[in-house]
């Protein structure tokens, strides 16, 4: 198992540590609830560092990185980023990620974890036409996500940069707690506001050390299980659960980020699918009743047909209520009702908009 620099520092907070993705991750330091609405009330820190980097330089970068991804790469500016799909030949989702323009011919691409000797090797495979510069930064570079409504406050004592001018989806690369060079990142994968550090590892305990530091806001580490309760809430997508190689953009309701014009790889297929329609589709769900949803459970329709799975699920702490995300055929996206197998029992749920809060 692989270890992130942060790793004593999880220790001693006594943190619950699991196998994720091959590292060994918090998944909590206290309980999920109360680490869930620490971030949606005041500001929580989690260590993401088994994240994925990758570089991609070179004068036909620009095309490369369009050729792989399903967004409109022409529109990230220097100091901008994009939520993006790499796709493969069918249409299907290799990986969900994110594009960081750092120069105009370099770009950074951070790849979920449990995907980055997939992607490397993908990305390597489709460059050979190109011949890009690409680099496989990810045991280089920590990554730090400030999560909540304060967040913004507690990371400007230890920044000059104007924080409250930088929209998100944008960064700027600069001194943080005396330290240059870190790219500072309006991101984050939480729905309620904050910052994500991208850090050399020699410095990421003593940037961790210097924001808790700061006594005024109540700064609490968080970890994985929260993570996902928290993004749940916002109905964002998770790798493995609700989007992967058999999954398409349109499939998981990401036509936002799917321009069809820029002909990316498996844009053609994914054209048809916007045309004449899927057979499935992602949802978001509310339980009628107490109870928790989780990924796998089994849906049907009024008439007692199944008709798709749970992808994601668990009980939200701000609704007080079972919500979740499933693939469900098409053909039942109308009905008002569904039902969750959970048990023996068939729990009665509403197909909802997301955001669910």
């Amino acid at each position: 198992m692989k270890k992130t620099v942060l790793f004593d520092r999880h220790k001693k907070l006594n943190a619950k540590i699991i196998d994720f993705a091959g590292y060994m991750m918090p998944i909590s330091y206290s309980s999920v609830n109360e680490e869930h609405l620490h971030v949606r009330n005041n500001v929580g820190i989690f260590d993401v560092s088994h994240m994925g980097e990758i570089e991609i330089s070179g004068s036909n970068s620009s095309s490369f990185v369009q050729h792989l991804c399903s967004n409109d790469i022409s529109k990230i500016k220097v100091g901008k980023a994009q939520y993006n799909c790499l796709t493969n030949e069918l249409g299907g989702i290799i990986d969900d990620l994110i594009v960081y323009r750092i120069e105009i011919e370099k770009y950074l691409l951070v790849v979920n974890a449990s995907n980055i000797s997939k992607d490397w090797e993908w990305i390597n495979k489709k460059n050979e036409e190109y011949k890009c510069s690409v680099t496989n930064l990810s045991d280089e570079i920590s990554l730090l996500a400030i999560q909540g409504p304060k967040a913004q406050e507690l990371c400007q004592k230890l920044t000059n940069e104007s924080l409250s001018l930088m929209s998100n989806y944008s960064f700027t690369i600069s001194s943080f707690a005396g330290f240059e060079n870190i790219i500072i990142s309006k991101t984050g994968y939480t729905g309620s506001g904050g910052f994500e550090l991208y850090i050399p590892n020699d410095k990421t305990v003593n940037i961790w050390d210097a924001l808790f530091n700061i006594k005024d806001y109540n700064l609490k580490p968080i970890g994985l299980a929260a993570r996902d309760t928290l993004r749940i809430e916002m109905g964002y997508c998770l790798y493995g659960n609700d989007i992967n190689e058999d999954v398409s953009p349109e499939e998981a309701n990401l036509r936002w980020i799917t321009k069809i014009d820029t002909n990316f790889i498996g844009s053609e297929i994914i054209n048809k699918q916007i045309v004449s329609g899927c057979d499935k589709k992602l949802v978001g769900f509310k339980l009628k009743e107490k109870s928790i949803p989780r990924n796998g459970y089994e849906i049907y329709s009024k008439s007692n047909e199944y008709i798709g799975h749970v992808s994601s699920g668990t009980f939200s702490p701000v609704l007080s209520k079972g919500i979740g995300l499933a693939h469900i055929k098409s053909s039942n996206l109308k009905d008002d009702l569904i039902y969750i197998k959970i048990r023996k029992n068939l729990i009665e749920a509403e197909i909802v908009k997301t955001p669910f809060i």
